[in-house]
């Protein structure tokens, strides 16, 4: 029986400051292409320069899809990205296009290209809340107890000191009134609507940090204070999602009067180079990522060329 051939889908991952977004653009300039954002911040209005967001010029006109299309107040998950990027993809392909998926949020990428379906509907804060008091007042061992009675085979794999897959697993089962195992057998015999090919940015540590650091001296110059101040005049809280991304959470002090900006650029540094390195040990678990040795010395044409060079010995170009 013949296979029937699946449209095809790049992904281009990396941690942050790697050159995804430049590198984005040339690929899709070289193989017909449109960009889908797959970073859970940049999503929002208004925050722009924190963000790294893209900006027009970068575009080079190249559409970016899921950029800069919801307010910080609003409420977004990884179900909804989901649902969007399926739709742009969709529709990216039916004018035979290539959707290129470009950024560094590892829960969306996986998301996207596993088969692994994330539902709004088995998903309630209320439940979760309830949970997590009672994982206090009660110890994690006898939450994980109960996610012995109710679904043993999820509670084999996780730990009970795993506190937050121990609560994931109870919700889905309470919501949902089928324990997690049984979504999870389901999803190992679902067939993926198209094919991705994934390639990923690999810095030396130290050029990366080098990059990060620089990255937000810049961000400091482009104005990063007076946009963090709008958020706050447009009456956002610190609270939000949105304002507890890297990038803005570490200016609260310094606008508030209790650091100096050398202090809190020092510590916004700090956390981005963190978040690097948690981006990097999610990423390096992926078998299916063909990594790119980035550095310095080379060009993005060459870039470009190792990255084409990877989709044709896998016949992804055919």
């Amino acid at each position: 029986m013949t296979k029937i051939k699946k449209p095809r889908v790049l992904v281009l991952i990396g941690p942050t400051a790697s050159g995804k977004t430049a590198l984005g653009v040339a690929l899709a300039k070289a193989l017909n292409g449109e960009i889908i954002s797959a970073d859970s911040m940049q999503i929002y209005k208004y925050m722009s320069i924190g963000t790294a967001k893209v900006t027009p010029s970068e575009m080079e006109g190249i559409p970016h899809h899921l950029v800069d299309c919801i307010l910080p107040s609003a409420e977004y998950s990884v179900a909804k990205f989901k649902e969007a990027a399926l739709k742009f993809i969709a529709d990216i392909v039916s004018q035979g296009k290539l959707p290129i998926v470009v950024g560094g949020t590892g829960l969306y990428i996986n998301a996207l290209t596993l088969p692994w379906g994330f539902r709004e509907k088995d998903e309630s804060e209320e439940v979760r809340w309830r949970l997590s008091a009672e994982a206090e007042m009660l110890g994690s061992e006898a939450l994980h107890q109960r996610l012995k009675d109710v679904d043993p085979l999820t509670a084999q794999t996780v730990h009970p000191n795993n506190v937050k897959r121990v609560i994931r697993a109870l919700e889905i089962y309470e919501v949902t009134g089928k324990p997690k195992s049984y979504f999870d057998e389901k999803a190992s015999t679902e067939e993926l609507p198209y094919d991705y090919e994934l390639i990923g940015l690999k810095w030396p540590r130290e050029d990366l940090y080098y990059r990060i650091n620089h990255r937000v001296d810049k961000m400091v110059e482009k104005g990063l204070i007076n946009e963090t101040k709008s958020l706050l005049d447009r009456g956002y809280d610190w609270d939000l999602t949105s304002l507890q991304a890297i990038g803005y959470k570490e200016l609260r002090p310094f606008l508030n009067g209790d650091a100096t900006l050398e202090e809190v650029l020092t510590v916004l540094k700090q956390n981005t180079r963190h978040f690097a390195k948690r981006q990097m040990t999610w990423f390096r678990k992926d078998e299916r990522i063909h990594w790119i040795e980035m550095n310095e010395k080379r060009s993005l044409d060459e870039f470009v060329k190792e990255c084409l060079d990877i989709l044709s010995n896998f016949r992804f170009m055919d």
